[in-house]
């Protein structure tokens, strides 16, 4: 395990030792003092070329729990806006005695092109409409801390799904640990492509709810859209958003997640996100560890330590 690009490219015990050593994680960021000496010594460089307040912020923190350096770079005021291009500059920086990368992107397989031609490990913070698999593996260490694990639960991943690069990961990390998962959205914001792996697909929000162990609500990513494809945000919420009532479809115990940002009142109402069914601060929370278990792999120890 050299990088951290996707989900889909790693093995069910690889998943299973990352959440593992996510969950020692937890338990240090449970700690008055949170730093430990792990990574004393290593460098690692943000690259974040698409805004991001959790995921960035995540990272710098996971890094600096772990004692490593951190140097941030975005677009903004780098040479990448005098015209240098973004492989030039890894390059440049990786020079610099660097141990890591961190790279985020509009554009899917920036990564992966990274990867390719640096000799530092790379992780990938999400590209494009790719994946995101930090995010994957935050998201299953949630479930499992709220229901022990995710085999045979049933899992309705709800709204944008064929813009979403956190679906995607959510996917292939589900899959592999045993969930049933249900896609459910506007028809034209949904892939067919999944049916093919075992997934389940309807545009109907009470059909991928009843039974429901698990809501994962996706943001309404407009930016990537066409607008003439997309109805009213009013009609949107009418048909796919999640509030008391649509709750109500799921089991008593359903848990709903959320990646962030929330568009509230859009895909989910304010008295689900803050209610006691919420477990979107976790995940915020679990997003550090997360990304200190990644860290550490990639740059402190072996994958059989």
């Amino acid at each position: 395990m050299q990088n951290l690009l996707d989900l889909e490219s790693l093995s069910t015990p690889d998943i299973e030792n990352l959440l593992d050593l996510s969950q020692n994680m937890v338990e240090i960021l449970d700690r008055p003092i949170k730093k430990v000496p792990t990574l004393r010594g290593k460098a690692v460089v943000n690259l974040f070329f698409e805004p991001s307040t959790r995921t960035r912020n995540s990272f710098e923190l996971a890094a600096k729990y772990l004692s490593a350096d951190v140097i941030n770079v975005q677009k903004s005021g780098s040479s990448v806006e005098k015209g240098e291009t973004l492989w030039d500059t890894a390059r440049n920086l990786s020079e610099m005695a660097v141990d890591g990368v961190i790279v985020r992107h509009r554009v899917s397989g920036v990564p992966q092109q990274l990867a390719d031609i640096l000799d530092i490990p790379v992780i990938n913070a999400g590209d494009g409409s790719h994946e995101h698999p930090t995010q994957g593996l935050l998201d299953a260490l949630s479930i499992i801390q709220a229901k022990g694990s995710l085999r045979d639960l049933k899992v309705a991943i709800v709204g944008d799904v064929l813009h979403s690069r956190v679906a995607r990961s959510d996917i292939w990390v589900f899959l592999a640990l045993g969930a049933r998962i249900v896609l459910v959205g506007p028809p034209w914001l949904l892939p067919e492509s999944y049916e093919e792996i075992g997934v389940e697909i309807t545009t109907d929000l009470r059909q991928a709810l009843v039974d429901a162990d698990v809501i994962q609500v996706l943001r309404l990513q407009q930016e990537r859209q066409n607008s003439k494809e997309l109805p009213s945000l009013w009609e949107y919420h009418l048909r796919w958003g999640i509030t008391r009532q649509t709750l109500s479809w799921a089991k008593p115990d359903a848990i709903v997640l959320h990646p962030g940002p929330q568009n509230r009142g859009v895909e989910i109402d304010s008295d689900i996100l803050d209610g006691s069914r919420s477990w979107i601060l976790r995940q915020v929370r679990n997003g550090v560890a997360v990304r200190m278990a990644v860290l550490f792999r990639l740059l402190g120890g072996g994958l059989d330590e």
